[in-house]
């Protein structure tokens, strides 16, 4: 299925359910096959689940000149109006962590619940000039950042089909170009808007995920900052959702049972 907004196509599925609405977002560099495995333990749990390619992946088009995180945000804001749904239960992973911040400042009243998981969603350090270097190759070189993704996953490799797929995906036209667009974004944006968040968040970690020095430690801060609650998903690296989703559900669930459905 797919939508128009903003003069480009979002495409995105939709299990349908009588439950509660939960949208689900990637990160940069992948697409809404990330989720497979998260979708039916949510569904299990009588959630209807709602997985999206970002602009410029996936099945979406690459036609925008904008690929922020807030750029993404007003996607999600709109395709929960075209789908005349909400409040939901909004899912994010890496990149798109800002993306819950600018949304539950913005729309608040469609959501009743963000989860940040391993997010970025402020202004990290600036890189040594090796990492700089590496981050340069990684989003120039498709197979370096086919590498890179794959390396993250640290309970669990990543499912060979879905390597294969978005490694095909990536080098259509734009794909890399959208990539790069987005590790150049200005995340101050979002993060300048976090104390305007009322919305409860969980804010939800890979106890391994390399992207971080101390992926607690960056958790704390985070749920600190939006008065939230946080979950350590054991062994995973940057995706639990795909490396442990019945931990992961199990994590996020009990959040909702705690923070939204009391």
């Amino acid at each position: 299925m797919s939508f128009v907004n903003e003069n480009g196509k979002i495409a995105y599925d939709d299990t349908l359910g009588d439950g509660a609405l939960v949208l689900c977002l990637p990160g940069l560099g992948v697409t809404r096959r990330t989720y497979a495995p998260f979708v039916p333990e949510l569904v299990a749990a009588g959630y209807r689940v709602v997985t999206v390619d970002l602009r410029g992946e996936g099945e979406s088009d690459a036609v925008w000149s904008d690929y922020s995180p807030e750029a993404i945000a007003r996607d999600a804001i709109a395709l929960l109006r075209h789908l005349d749904a909400g409040p939901a239960v909004l899912f994010t992973n890496s990149y798109t962590g800002a993306t819950a911040i600018w949304a539950a400042a913005e729309a608040p009243e469609l959501f009743s619940a963000i989860v940040l998981s391993d997010p970025f969603a402020r202004v990290m350090p600036r890189p040594n000039p090796v990492m700089r270097a590496a981050a340069w190759a990684v989003q120039t070189f498709r197979p370096l950042w086919v590498t890179y993704w794959a390396s993250l996953y640290k309970s669990a490799k990543p499912d060979p089909q879905e390597k294969a797929a978005l490694s095909a995906n990536l080098a259509e036209p734009g794909r890399m170009e959208a990539l790069r667009a987005m590790l150049a974004a200005d995340v101050s944006v979002c993060e300048a808007r976090t104390p305007e968040v009322r919305t409860p968040a969980l804010v939800l970690m890979g106890t391994k995920d390399p992207d971080f020095p101390d992926p607690a430690a960056e958790a704390r801060l985070m749920a600190g900052r939006l008065s939230g609650t946080v979950a350590m998903v054991e062994g995973a690296g940057h995706y639990p959702h795909s490396e442990r989703p019945s931990s992961t559900a199990a994590a996020v669930l009990a959040f909702l049972a705690e923070r939204v459905r009391a």
